[in-house]
């Protein structure tokens, strides 16, 4: 199976082609930890009203869509952690179990 990945930092998007879902995951990974390392730590907005602390801020989305039909991805957030989910208009968060990273949990998610 294909996979396509969607890389979106800012208002860079690239694009990447993998032969298996496999290495789509491994590149998943890879590329998400180029953006958490260099996610800003800092909160952004007002004083009070419309601030938003790094753990709010996404600063980067990569998607996963494969030939049949899988989708999903991960959230890099401000703070440097990361969000799995699943879907693409209606994504849900995957459930990280105990000593999960949020990369196992999605390619669980996707093996399902």
């Amino acid at each position: 199976m294909a996979c396509r990945l969607t890389i979106r930092a800012g208002a860079r998007v690239e694009r990447e082609r993998h032969r298996g879902l496999g290495d789509a995951l491994a590149a998943l990974e890879a590329r998400a930890d180029e953006l958490a390392g260099s996610a800003p730590a800092h909160a952004m907005g007002g004083r009070a009203l419309r601030r938003f602390e790094p753990v709010q801020q996404v600063i980067g989305r990569i998607e996963l869509r494969g030939d049949d039909g899988v989708r999903g991805g991960v959230d890099v957030r401000g703070d440097g952690s990361v969000e799995a989910f699943t879907g693409r208009m209606r994504r849900t968060l995957v459930d990280q179990r105990p000593g999960e990273s949020p990369y196992e949990a999605l390619a669980r998610a996707l093996a399902l």
